[in-house]
């Protein structure tokens, strides 16, 4: 028997009251917020991809991932499915998986879904924010602009979806809300180009902070204009860089 077991054990067995005691000391634990092994890989490999570090189509070697994370290829093979899933790896037949690569044009497409959705849910949102949805998006603003002037690039993308997603969640649609968090992951590396080359913080930043404040004030039709605006440019100025790269 495990010695933190035996002395919850003996516990019990001494006092029938803490029993009770002891079984809401435990209940918590029943609430796992570990990930599994491939989730936990699929969330670094996310990472990885999302930094730079695997190039668009460059391919993801099962047996090299393997050794790296010093695990078994079954929980790679899955955490590549569930990247698969989320549209940033595409599996080739008899050649293996690779790191989707997005023509110029569905990136354009993304954004202008992303801004159709987007403008939505804020719609719905906002008259359904209360003071406990207004710290929470405060609370991530503060982190998201901490980021940028850190200058703590890998932030970038995953504070700015979950500000963007605090001013959403009010609206209780989680069907459209995943379908946005979807299209988010796909934008993400896109997101961190676009600031990262077209200095774009300081505009970003304003912009944030004028959004929530537009909710705060349960200004409809203002923070949906501004949220159009906000994603719209956003994808004019990444679409601009894509291109100039191209060229």
């Amino acid at each position: 028997m495990r010695p933190q077991v035996a002395v919850i054990y003996s516990l019990v067995l001494l006092d029938p009251k803490t029993a009770m005691t002891t079984k809401q000391l435990l209940k918590p634990s029943y609430k796992l917020n570990r990930l599994s092994l491939p989730e936990a890989l699929a969330e670094s490999l996310r990472e990885r991809i999302l930094n730079g570090e695997f190039k668009e189509g460059e391919a993801l070697v099962q047996e090299t991932i393997a050794a790296e994370y010093e695990v078994s290829r079954m929980p790679v093979r899955e955490a590549i499915r569930q990247l698969e899933a989320s549209g940033l790896v595409v599996t080739r037949m008899h050649k293996g998986a690779f790191v989707n690569s997005i023509p110029v044009d569905q990136i354009s497409e993304l954004f202008e879904l992303r801004a159709l959705l987007e403008c939505e849910i804020f719609a719905h949102a906002i008259p359904r924010m209360n003071s406990a949805h207004i710290s929470t998006a405060q609370d991530v603003l503060g982190q998201l602009e901490d980021a940028y002037h850190r200058k703590d690039i890998k932030l970038w993308g995953k504070l700015n979806w979950e500000f963007h997603r605090s001013l959403y969640v009010p609206a209780e649609r989680v069907q459209t809300l995943q379908i946005i968090q979807g299209i988010n992951v796909q934008t993400d590396r896109y997101i961190r180009l676009q600031l990262l080359l077209t200095e774009a913080l300081e505009e970003a930043e304003r912009d944030h902070k004028e959004l929530l404040q537009l909710a705060i004030k349960g200004e409809v039709e203002r923070g949906v204009e501004k949220m159009r605006e906000h994603i719209q440019t956003a994808g004019k100025n990444l679409l601009s860089v894509l291109k100039k790269g191209h060229d």
